[in-house]
């Protein structure tokens, strides 16, 4: 198949890129600025990588039309909720008219092309009940959980009104080699991970006494692929762990693996506003399709602890 990834040499998208140029697929990947991945480029040197921004939409819908892609993964856009709050209008655009405008040029040119949208837990908000499921009421703290929750909608308004081949997956907190590790406002855990490596002090909030649902990276790939394969037009699916992931315990893991120094802190007053609490999920519903959890969080920080290592960072 031909096949564009949005945001193709990002932590994910780049992993993705990587596998499907395996399974002999042909892959275009858009990204925003090639001078500052060239280090994966040289990763993916079967891939056809065009720099496009996904807000410049004239170019976007023009480069669509240009390949006829069999299916577009829609990955890029900014990730963090706190950089949501600083720049909203900017936030709107990529996270929610970029969406729009692949649903548009799908529609209007190349109709029997499959869109499988990237989401995230945080459009869930605070969650009412666990474990969270695909019917689970979604209530977001954050201008980011809204944005990505409308391009939700917009995939499924598209697939109900137009009959567009439209799917909806969304990730917990996933980490691994290749995600940003400098600041915690992209990925906290790998950057937790990475001060750890360093030795340096890590920060974990509340005694570590919360829960999340992680997963490693090469777990969410295998996913993705099983949703291109197996995934229901229409419908959407949480790729998680299904497992409870206490922070002290990454907190143990941390310190039996490096020399960190982890130190147990009450959250900030934003963080009190926002944060989505303990959070778990049930992911029957991507099991349903023969997918199952490979790597354990444990041996995950093992590998990207690896990572850092085998490529002095």
């Amino acid at each position: 198949m031909k096949i564009i990834v949005t945001g193709g040499l990002g932590f994910i998208g780049s992993h993705l890129s990587d596998s499907l140029l395996l399974d002999k697929h042909k892959v275009i990947i858009l990204t925003r600025n090639l001078n500052s991945k060239s280090k994966i480029i040289k990763q993916l040197p079967n891939a056809k990588i065009e720099e496009v921004d996904t807000i410049d939409f004239q170019k976007l819908s023009k480069t669509i039309k240009k390949h006829k892609p069999d299916v577009i993964f829609h990955l890029a856009g900014e990730t963090s909720h706190q950089n949501s709050f600083q720049d909203p209008m900017y936030d709107v655009d990529v996270n929610t008219k970029s969406t729009l405008c692949i649903l548009e040029t799908i529609r209007n040119y190349i109709p029997k092309c499959r869109l499988i949208l990237g989401s995230t837990f945080i459009v869930i908000g605070k969650p009412e009940k666990l474990p969270v499921t695909e019917k689970s009421k979604c209530n977001p703290t954050t201008i980011y959980g809204s944005n990505r929750l409308s391009s939700e909608y917009f995939c499924n308004i598209y697939h109900n009104v137009y009959g567009l081949d439209t799917v909806v997956f969304r990730i917990t907190n996933c980490f691994g080699p290749r995600e940003q590790y400098k600041t915690p406002k992209k990925n906290a855990l790998n950057y937790l991970i990475y001060q750890s490596y360093k030795n340096k002090k890590v920060t974990i909030y509340n005694q570590g006494n919360f829960f999340r649902d992680v997963i490693f990276i090469t777990d969410v790939i295998s996913a993705l692929k099983i949703i291109l394969n197996k995934g229901k037009s229409g419908e959407l699916y949480w790729i998680s762990s299904g497992k409870k992931t206490w922070f002290y315990n990454i907190g143990k893991y941390l310190e039996k693996f490096t020399n960190g120094n982890i130190v147990y802190q009450n959250p900030p007053s934003y963080t009190k506003k926002v944060d989505v609490g303990n959070f778990i999920t049930d992911n029957s519903k991507l099991k349903s399709l023969g997918w199952d959890l490979q790597v354990s969080v444990k041996d995950g920080i093992q590998q990207t602890l690896n990572y850092f290592k085998s490529n002095s960072l």
